[in-house]
């Protein structure tokens, strides 16, 4: 594996008397999906809360491509090459889907682009090649959250956060994320995934990470961390529970 691109060290998060996420590291090899999973409450949505600016940690460090960005509002995040794609899909409904995207190239990463290019691009690798001028009102959950990678994806990041980006969705739409994650992959893009769908992250992942009540339990590749006890017993329960 790479040089990690991201770098959790001892990162935990405090609210009040309750500890979401406790002295927690994680490393994220550039150019590889990883998958952060765990029952829910586990703290992976507070962890892309943390990356990506919404909430400060109480403690520990957060560096990409070598700099440190914890503290950092979440527009400065974006423009260093960080996006995150929701699960729920909020696109601004009276614009084409082409349009939503261009939203997405205008802002993100600094440096020289041609808007027009990233949205045929971020078109074509989200499968929305032929759905550019449809309203995005118009479209199919599946299809909203192609539309969501594909405005993330526009930002022109290094590295994509995708949130749970198969929930509710058939097998074969699925298998059609899936895709598009490793084509991102293949682009050179990195990928962090928190994902409830094991099929789909067995398939998918290069490393995967485990936390349970806020603690890293677990991590490796995908056969390793299924098969290991912990994980195990923190998704089924253990013998005595």
């Amino acid at each position: 594996m790479s040089a990690p691109i991201l770098s959790l060290r001892g990162l935990t998060k405090r609210f009040r008397g309750l500890t979401a996420v406790s002295d927690v590291d994680i490393a994220v090899p550039e150019g590889s999906i990883c998958s952060l999973i765990g029952p829910n409450g586990a703290g992976k949505s507070t962890i892309f809360n943390l990356v990506t600016g919404y909430v400060p940690p109480s403690s520990g460090t957060i560096t990409y491509a070598g700099r440190r960005i914890d503290g950092l509002p979440t527009d400065a995040i974006n423009r260093a090459g960080i996006a995150r794609a929701f699960q729920i899909s909020k696109p601004f409904p009276g614009l084409s889907v082409a349009d939503n995207v261009r939203v997405g190239a205008l802002f993100g990463a600094e440096g020289a682009r041609d808007p027009d290019a990233v949205v045929r691009e971020a078109l074509a690798l989200t499968g929305l090649e032929g759905h550019g001028d449809a309203q995005a009102s118009s479209l199919t959950v599946g299809f909203l959250r192609r539309l969501e990678l594909a405005r993330a994806i526009a930002t022109r990041p290094r590295l994509l956060l995708a949130d749970e980006p198969c929930a509710g969705l058939n097998p074969a739409e699925t298998a059609e994320i899936v895709d598009i994650l490793r084509r991102v992959r293949d682009r050179g893009l990195s990928v962090l995934l928190v994902e409830h769908d094991m099929r789909a992250v067995m398939d998918v992942s290069d490393r995967i990470f485990v936390l349970e009540a806020g603690r890293k339990i677990a991590e490796g590749a995908p056969a390793a961390v299924i098969s290991d006890p912990r994980v195990i017993a923190a998704y089924l329960g253990s013998d005595e529970d």
